[in-house]
């Protein structure tokens, strides 16, 4: 789940649909009451309740840090690796490639496959796996 795409609606606010799918991922997940504080899930819980659309900045603003925290947590061990370890280690590739003349190798740092490839085989290299 790509949190820019689907926290906010085509108008740039805060729509209750895309509230509740959160809401709905993070209990299902188990992680609702585990890793919100109660004032954060009174929060959510309230505006689900009582708008349709967040239009207030304040509110929003308080959401938007609710909705991060949960997709930090809600974010797979494979998925992480691939934005900490596999983006990363793809641009650095990408320009060693460039330094030695294989021009096309520009479009390996924005390739997601080939940082989603990177990241499994760092999880799975003998060090990771050991630790």
């Amino acid at each position: 789940m790509n949190f820019g795409d689907t926290l906010f609606s085509c108008n740039g606010v805060l729509g209750k649909s895309l509230l509740l799918r959160l809401k709905l991922k993070a209990v299902r997940a188990g992680v609702w009451f585990r890793n919100l504080r109660q004032i954060d899930r009174a929060l959510v819980d309230l505006t689900l309740r009582v708008t349709d659309v967040v239009r207030s900045r304040t509110l929003l603003k308080a959401l938007v840090s609710v909705a991060a925290r949960l997709f930090d947590v809600l974010e797979s061990r494979v998925m992480h690796a691939v934005r900490e370890i596999g983006f990363p280690l793809a641009r650095r590739l990408s320009l060693f490639a460039q330094m030695w003349g294989y021009v096309s190798a520009g479009s390996w740092a924005t390739d997601r496959v080939f940082a989603v490839f990177l990241a499994v085989m760092h999880i799975n290299s003998p060090e990771v796996s050991r630790t």
